[in-house]
Formats: structure tokens, C-alpha cells, sequence
């Protein structure tokens, strides 16, 4: 294929946590790769509005592909970590069960878990339990616990995968929303709805709640994405019944259950809720939810206060009816492979489905062969947050924009959002997602209009250019 800006072996569409990690792997090779998202920045999608946790694999059965891919992805996020520096941490997941019956559903996910391959998983009883976990209701008779399980700050994961990829060769196109292909002999040309086109021989579908609508563009599979509904409720990082380990409850038919879980930058959140819905757009939250959500997490953590709740919001998980990955070689459309239903345990799995869409890949003709400048390592950005005195006046000394705080709840410098914005997040939620800002008590009363400023001075605009999460999502609907 003739060198060419529009030009690629292979396009992804996505960049959630499936296409990114998809790029990231593939980037180690000598192609020409493009990712289409057609939100304004990477992980804006179902990505975005995550429970932050890393499974451990014990919920799923051993003939899924869900189970399979959940265990290996579980084992790989120790060496990611290395080489992209996002925030992770193994706390370690509990099964929480209040009931001589709930500890008989417990033994039957721990053999799903032996069988499945769960390293370390044990059995405890209550006063075990009670001993690992404090703030558990003194009701709790015994659990589960899986010392591998985890928690992350999903959306920095996915920026550091997308930057990996960058940085190794993969270009990027944001607000490229796909909306029609043509079949050539060898390849497809891909066409945006700003009227943008780019050619590639070979295309992979991770549009998440949307892949249905692009294997339906390419010609391939029929199938439907069921949005499934998660509400979620976040705690003040100074809330009394912050755990220790992620809390499950014994898990119903369709749902893991209403969870307490700390967070890795030290909040907590109770959630999620999950119900299917027609709208894919419905990320709306209610009080009603919020009363359930609130009941349940009581019930294994007896503490948790209404009074410490600072936001919620709402995510839309892609289901598929059999419940399960699809994943695999179109057998309609010639050289695309379908990453769909990646619900959760998602991310979890994101870095073992990267290495199985790699080998579809080439075992449908994609030639693989490994660069010899591939880097798999990012320099990550330099919070001041956790920073000792001594280490925030080094770092002041090297540029003096680390002394002045932006955001105070979340304790978020001027340098931190202006290298978010240089590294191309450019709207208000793409800088919260990369540094915190907004997210704390205050939900950015206090720093969003320095953030606003730093936009206008980094990139030039007006005031009433900046939008909340891209597109007509304008901050300021007329001149000042």
C-alpha cells in the first residue's frame, strides 16, 4: 500500500479500553495502524464510567470466553503497570455472605475459580473475615477472598495505552465517528460524518455500545448490543466505612451485585446498579437508584452515610444476549474481526483480548513483524498529590507552575493540567479524566474556571470553544 496520511494496514474502531490495548500490542509491529473514536477524546465511551476493578476470575463459567480471557488479562496488568505507570493496585477482592445458604453459592464460586485457574483463592469464615475487613456488617458468616483481584483508574489506563501506542507509531483520530465503508478488492474505504476518509486492508470492530451499528456499516454479522444500565454513587475520600479490599456480595442470575469498593485514588463508590434500557445515550441517575444502591451496600458496610456521597453517574455496559466476548473473524465481511459485548469483566480481559485479536489478525493474512524500535514504556505525569514538601519544592524548582494548585480538593498543580492539555485533552472532562481535577468534594466549583482559563491561554480559543466532553456540549454559550 502506497505511504499515504489516510492510508493503513489496519483501522481500529474504538478507543475505549478494548481498541486502545488492541493499538498498544499491535503498535510493536511494522504497521500502519489508525484508531477512529468518534467521541472528542479516547475513553469518553462505555470506558468511561467504570467500577475500576481488575477481577479476579471467579464469577464466570470455565467454558466462556469470558472466563478464559478474564484470568490471563488479570496476570499481565503487574508488567503493564511497570512500563505505563497508571495508578493499580492488588487490594484483593471479598465475597461477602450473611447466610449458611449464601456460603454454599460462595463454595460454588470457589470451584469455578480452582477450575477457571484463580491462583490463591480461599475459603474464610467469619472471624477471619471480620478480621481482614473491620467495616463489614458483625451479620457476615464467611466469604470468599481473591487475593489477586485489583483496582485501577480505568480511564488513565486507557490514556496510557493509547500513548504507548502513539508514541510507537499508531495514528489517532478523534471526532471520526463512522458512517459508511466501501469493500474494495484489498481493502475499505471508511468515511466520517465530517466527510473525512481513511483506507485500510484490514478493520477491527471495538465500538462498544456501537458495534452492532458499524458490523452492520461493513456488511458483516447482524446482532444487537442490549445497553445494560449502571448507576454508581462516589464517596468522600474521608468517609468512615472506607474498606480495605473490593466488597461483593453473592452474586444474583444477570449482576455481581451492589459493591463496595475503594477506589485507587482513594475515594469509594456503592454500585452498580443493572438494568437494560433502550437508549444507549441514558446515562441519567435517580434518587430512587440511589436509595436502592444505598440499602444493599448497607448491608455488608453498615457505615456508609448518605452525607459522605459527592457525585454519581451512570455507564452502559454492551451486552450481548448469550451474555459472552464476541470475539472473532467476521465470516461476511473479509478481514474484520468483531471485539464486541466486551462488557464487564472488560477490562479486566482488555490486555488477553488485545493478544487474541493479534492472532485472529494474523491468522486471516495480516503480516506481523516486530519493530526493532518498539518502546513499551511511558513517562507518566508527575502529580504533586501523595508528594511529600521536600519532593513538591524539587519539582517547583524544575518549573514553578507545580507550586501553584489548581484544584484543591484533589490537589491538582498547574503543570498537571497543562500537560494533559498538551498531550492532547482538550476538553473539560478529558483533563478531570487525566488529573483529577473536579473530582473531588467541591466537583470543580472551585477549579473549573482556572481550568478554563488554562484552555484558553494553551490553546488559543475563545471562551465559548470550550466544550465539557467535545462536540455541543458548550461551557459558555455566548461571548463574555
Amino acid at each position: 500500500m502506497p505511504e499515504s496520511r489516510n492510508k493503513f494496514d489496519l483501522a481500529i474502531v474504538g478507543a475505549g479500553v478494548t481498541g486502545a490495548s488492541i493499538a498498544r500490542v499491535l503498535s510493536a509491529y511494522k504497521l500502519r495502524i489508525a484508531v477512529l473514536e468518534k467521541e472528542a477524546d479516547i475513553s469518553f465511551g462505555v470506558s468511561k464510567a467504570n467500577s475500576g476493578i481488575i477481577h479476579a476470575g471467579f464469577h464466570h463459567k470455565p467454558s466462556s470466553l469470558k472466563a478464559v480471557l478474564e484470568v490471563k488479562g488479570n496476570a499481565m496488568f503487574d508488567g503493564l503497570q511497570k512500563e505505563l505507570l497508571f495508578p493499580f493496585k492488588r487490594v484483593g477482592i471479598l465475597v461477602t455472605a450473611f447466610s449458611y445458604e449464601e456460603m454454599k453459592a460462595v463454595e460454588k464460586l470457589y470451584d469455578q475459580g480452582i477450575e477457571n485457574g484463580v491462583p490463591g483463592l480461599e475459603i474464610v469464615n467469619r472471624d477471619r473475615i471480620i478480621g481482614m475487613e473491620p467495616v463489614l456488617n458483625r451479620d457476615v458468616v464467611g466469604g470468599l477472598y481473591a487475593p489477586t483481584g485489583g483496582i485501577i483508574e480505568p480511564y488513565r489506563f486507557v490514556f496510557a495505552l493509547m500513548e504507548s501506542a502513539v508514541k510507537n507509531g499508531v495514528s489517532l483520530f478523534r471526532n471520526f465517528e463512522v458512517i459508511k465503508s466501501r469493500k474494495h478488492k484489498t481493502s475499505y474505504t471508511i468515511q466520517a460524518a465530517s466527510g473525512e476518509t481513511i483506507e485500510a486492508r484490514y478493520v477491527v470492530n471495538a465500538a462498544g455500545l456501537y458495534a452492532d451499528e458499524v458490523s452492520r456499516l461493513f456488511g458483516a454479522e447482524e446482532f444487537e448490543i442490549i445497553p445494560r444500565k449502571g448507576e454508581e454513587f462516589i464517596l468522600d475520600r474521608l468517609a468512615a466505612a472506607f474498606p480495605k479490599h473490593v466488597l461483593f456480595p453473592v452474586p444474583a442470575e444477570h449482576s455481581k451485585g451492589i459493591l463496595v469498593i475503594p477506589t485507587v485514588e482513594g475515594t469509594m463508590m456503592i454500585g452498580p446498579t443493572a438494568n437494560e434500557i433502550e437508549n444507549k445515550e441514558d446515562t441519567a441517575t435517580t434518587r430512587e437508584n440511589l436509595e436502592r444502591v444505598l440499602s444493599l451496600a448497607r448491608m455488608m458496610v453498615p457505615a456508609i452515610s448518605k452525607m459522605d456521597i459527592i457525585t454519581s453517574f451512570a455507564g452502559n455496559r454492551p451486552v450481548l444476549k448469550d451474555n459472552d466476548f464476541y470475539i472473532e473473524a467476521s465470516g461476511k465481511a473479509e478481514r474484520l474481526i468483531q471485539a464486541a459485548g466486551i462488557q464487564s469483566p472488560g477490562l479486566t480481559a482488555s490486555p488477553a483480548i488485545a493478544e487474541y485479536v493479534k492472532g485472529l489478525l494474523e491468522k486471516n493474512g495480516l503480516s506481523l513483524v516486530r519493530r526493532e524500535d518498539y518502546d513499551p514504556h511511558i513517562t507518566g505525569p508527575t502529580p504533586i498529590r501523595g508528594s511529600s514538601p521536600e519532593e513538591v519544592d524539587l519539582l517547583v524548582g524544575t518549573d514553578p507552575a507545580y507550586g501553584r494548585v489548581v484544584c484543591r480538593c484533589e490537589e491538582v498543580s498547574e503543570k498537571e493540567i497543562k500537560e494533559a492539555i498538551n498531550r492532547g485533552h482538550t476538553t473539560l472532562d478529558g483533563i478531570k479524566f487525566y488529573t483529577r481535577a473536579g473530582m473531588g468534594r467541591c466537583q470543580g466549583a472551585f477549579c473549573t474556571y482556572k481550568i478554563i482559563k488554562l484552555l484558553i491561554q494553551e490553546l488559543g480559543i475563545l471562551p465559548e470553544e470550550i466544550t465539557k466532553r467535545g462536540g455541543k456540549s458548550k461551557v459558555i454559550l455566548r461571548k463574555l
